[in-house]
């Protein structure tokens, strides 16, 4: 008679229940990093119960962070203080202590709390709003907590917390930052407390003026015809846009859109060249 084994139910294939293990947050993978390389780069620390790359779904391609869990709590301490700023690949990675989701669920509560999609996330909101809303430490919220619990994700530029209410807002210096930290934070448990995270609604007097006008070269020149005039315009050249230094800042674009401020001492008196960013050329 045949005998047929199913591979799935022997248990060797077993899933492995690392909820009592010591879970690092390893953060600004290149691209190319795979779950074989963060386990190669933290292995010398100690015994890994588990390491994985985190990738999207539809794409299987890396979110550019992943997570290393210890079975001592010595050794993932030991990894996090030692491999912050370290290079892996092309790039300094950041570690910090990975924030643990909450027990299963109830039916009732499952749906307020269901897994995020990057992608779904990173679209709901314009690409210049980098901040999160996180509702629900209705108790011992403080901004260091703040900071500890979204440093991973990328700079944090500004944070603003209200312990009364329980919520607080965190700024990024960039959108897909903030949409990382959505995704990972929203329903896990802070100081006891399950928490939701979504776009914050972000107002004026939380960006800064560079911050302001971070849209394409074309409506940022438009802003300056009307704002100061066409005498006061730079020629459009074939190279890029040609936007003076105004106010206290100049501007910049890399490949990932804005870069950095430049007073206006630096520049005083001359046109600033403002490369558009890729698919906004000719």
């Amino acid at each position: 008679q045949e005998v047929k084994v199913n591979w799935a139910t022997t248990p060797s294939s077993q899933k492995k229940d690392t909820s009592n293990h010591f879970h690092v947050f390893v953060g600004d993978l290149s691209p190319e990093i795979t779950t074989e390389d963060i386990k190669a780069a933290f292995a010398p620390f100690g015994r890994i119960s588990d390491a994985r790359v985190v990738k999207d779904m539809a794409t299987g391609k890396s979110k550019g962070y992943g997570f290393v869990s210890f079975f001592n709590k010595w050794d993932a301490e030991n990894a996090i203080q030692q491999m912050g700023g370290q290079w892996l690949g092309g790039r300094q990675i950041r570690t910090n202590w990975a924030t643990r989701k909450p027990p299963a669920p109830k039916s009732t509560y499952e749906s307020n709390t269901k897994q995020l999609s990057y992608d779904d996330v990173v679209n709901q909101s314009s690409p210049s709003n980098c901040t999160v809303y996180c509702g629900g430490v209705t108790s011992g919220l403080t901004e260091q907590l703040m900071r500890q619990t979204f440093s991973p994700f990328g700079q944090i530029m500004e944070i603003r917390v209200f312990p009364d209410k329980g919520y607080s807002f965190v700024r990024f210096n960039s959108h897909e930052s903030a949409a990382h930290a959505i995704v990972s934070v929203n329903g896990t448990t802070i100081e006891g407390h399950v928490v939701k995270c979504y776009w914050g609604k972000e107002t004026p007097d939380m960006v800064s003026p560079v911050q302001q006008v971070r849209t394409s070269p074309l409506l940022q020149t438009m802003a300056l015809l009307i704002r100061y005039g066409s005498a006061q315009i730079g020629q459009y050249v074939p190279n890029g846009w040609q936007v003076p230094a105004y106010g206290m800042y100049g501007q910049a674009w890399n490949q990932q859109g804005f870069n950095q401020t430049q007073s206006s001492a630096a520049w005083m008196g001359a046109n600033y060249g403002v490369q558009p960013p890729q698919g906004q050329n000719g």
